[in-house]
This record gives C-alpha cells, sequence and structure tokens, in this order.
C-alpha cells in the first residue's frame, strides 16, 4: 500500500494509475492534511457488475392490474386530476 498527499496525487496521477495497472501496488491511500481521506484501486474485471441493480419492474407479469382499478375513488381520481369538488 502506498500512501500519497493530495497535491502529489493531482500531479501524479497518470504515474499513479500506471503503478495501479502494472500491478506494482495494490491500492493507493490519498491523504489530506496527513489524514487519509481516499483508496485508489485498480479496476477488476471480477469488479464489474453488469449494469446497475435491476428494480423497476421486477413484478412484470406476476400479477394483473384491473382496468377498472381507479373507479371507486372518482372523487380522488378528479382531484388529482386537477378538479375542484365542492
Amino acid at each position: 500500500m502506498q500512501s500519497v498527499n493530495m497535491l502529489e496525487a493531482k500531479t501524479h496521477l497518470s504515474r499513479l494509475v500506471a503503478d495501479l495497472e502494472g500491478r506494482r501496488v495494490d491500492e493507493i491511500i490519498i491523504a489530506r492534511h496527513g489524514r487519509p481521506v481516499a483508496r485508489l484501486k485498480a479496476y477488476r474485471e471480477e469488479d464489474a457488475v453488469d449494469g446497475p441493480p435491476k428494480r423497476i419492474g421486477v413484478a412484470e407479469g406476476v400479477f394483473e392490474v384491473p382496468a377498472d382499478i381507479d373507479s371507486p375513488y372518482g372523487d380522488l381520481s378528479r382531484l388529482f386530476g386537477g378538479d375542484v369538488i365542492e
């Protein structure tokens, strides 16, 4: 593990990345005022994820939503549509 200060990291970022790519170091700790604040590690194929986690639509096809799902709520539907009920 190598540790560098913020100025050195900004000045020599290309060299630091090359050291990670060449596996000369496993990780680099970047410090600000002597205090570690970040960790720089090489990207490895085993770290790859096939896109973001799939969440929306996970129940698609599991159940059917009836066409008249909001019919008992006529007044409520009109309110959301912008109508005023008196």
